[in-house]
């Protein structure tokens, strides 16, 4: 190379990955709202004119309005009447999709049959409306209602004969949010409360917002009882807003924070060390000090004890097993909350809900979630508040 020549830096590569993104995105929202409007509207049924046109301008505004109020709703600006525009939107259209999906194996059904159009695709597109409209009816009111008690008895072999029978409350999943439920919530502490707990534990995704936002509704756990403890931890949605404000709070309602951190309760001779663990998210939220750390809070702890573990997410499993606990407590999946949701969670998540066994220890019970996320709909993911019965062998 010659003096006279200039060496230039080569520019920098630009990823790709913003781009492939939002493609995504584009198609999923395509198909998301696409399904059921050709289900509906634009397959050979024939409508009138009149019927098209508005049935396609209903779909299009709300394909267009749908990401503007999820920004608007859950993005800086957290306005909580876009959220709840944009979350109605999203459990109306997923229910919609599912069922039209299921439509379209009806009208390959149909034409085997027989069936010719226009009548096929009508008789389709009546049966995807009728069914999606008795789902977002009834799902409504399923998640709006204070949840049923369901109550599980966990065998835990090293469990003290003074701890047998000692009820665990399990609350998950509030999501204290856009709608309200400050009523819904103080309904929730009454059923609690009906239930004479030992302990009750909160396994985080407690609200989405602030303290500040949601005081009104987080106000009643002040008055939740329990004989030997009530205590919580942090889930992912903590880190969306301000964890260590609502360990704060619910420190001033009461309750024990169990950040990376265990107590002893002890009743009849017997003693049971309750740890918890900050979710698995923390670590990457870039809050100094959070991250899920089970040896710290199982430091110091009596290594002959049985361990109870607070842990958000199901696939905290792991780190339950190598540290010897026996029973770890969880929520995050919701169940999947709207079916078939529960096949994508499957995907993230060892266990969707229930009791299950993982190693030669530790067992693992995942709650459906005490409330709901965005869309204010329950289908066939109903919320629980758990009473777990610990037995000794």
């Amino acid at each position: 190379m010659s003096t006279g020549e200039t060496m230039r830096a080569a520019p920098p590569r630009r990823s790709g990955r913003p781009l492939v993104f939002g493609l995504t995105i584009i198609a999923v929202l395509a198909l998301l709202f696409g399904v059921p409007w050709w289900t509906l509207v634009g397959a050979d049924a024939r409508w009138p004119a009149l019927v098209v046109i508005a049935g396609t301008i209903l779909f299009a505004g709300a394909l267009v309005a749908f990401p503007a109020l999820m920004y608007m709703g859950h993005g800086r600006r957290h306005r909580d009447w876009a959220a709840r525009a944009g979350d109605t939107i999203l459990g109306v259209i997923w229910v919609m999709f599912a069922w039209a999906v299921l439509g379209n194996v009806l009208r390959l059904a149909l034409a085997v049959a027989g069936v010719a159009d226009p009548g096929r695709s009508r008789i389709v597109a009546a049966a995807t409306a009728a069914v999606s409209l008795l789902l977002v009816l009834w799902g409504y009111a399923e998640a709006m209602r204070v949840p049923r008690i369901k109550r599980v008895d966990v065998t835990i072999p090293r469990l003290g004969a003074g701890l047998d029978g000692v009820r665990v409350v399990l609350l998950t999943d509030t999501h204290y949010g856009p709608i309200n439920r400050a009523r819904w919530s103080a309904g929730v502490v009454a059923a609690v409360n009906d239930l004479d707990a030992d302990i009750v534990c909160h396994t985080g995704d407690i609200a989405d917002g602030t303290v500040a936002e949601r005081r009104e509704q987080a106000a009643p756990l002040g008055d939740v009882r329990a004989r030997l403890a009530r205590t919580y931890v942090t889930g992912n949605h903590e880190y969306f807003g301000e964890a260590e404000g609502w360990l704060d709070h619910m420190r001033e309602l009461g309750w024990e924070p169990l950040h990376n951190r265990h107590i002893v309760v002890e009743r009849g001779g017997s003693r049971l060390v309750v740890a918890g663990v900050d979710d698995a998210t923390a670590a990457s939220s870039g809050r100094p000090g959070h991250h899920a750390d089970h040896a710290a809070a199982l430091a110091d702890a009596d290594p002959g004890l049985p361990v109870l573990l607070l842990a958000h997410q199901p696939k905290q499993i792991g780190a339950a097993v190598e540290h010897g606990v026996d029973l770890q407590i969880s929520g995050h999946t919701h169940g999947g909350q709207i079916w078939p949701f529960h096949f994508l969670v499957r995907l993230d998540q060892p266990v969707v809900h229930g009791l299950s066994r993982h190693g030669g220890r530790t067992q693992l019970y995942t709650s459906r979630g005490t409330g709901f996320w965005g869309p204010p709909l329950r289908v066939f993911a109903p919320s629980e508040i758990t009473v777990l019965t610990l037995r000794s062998a």
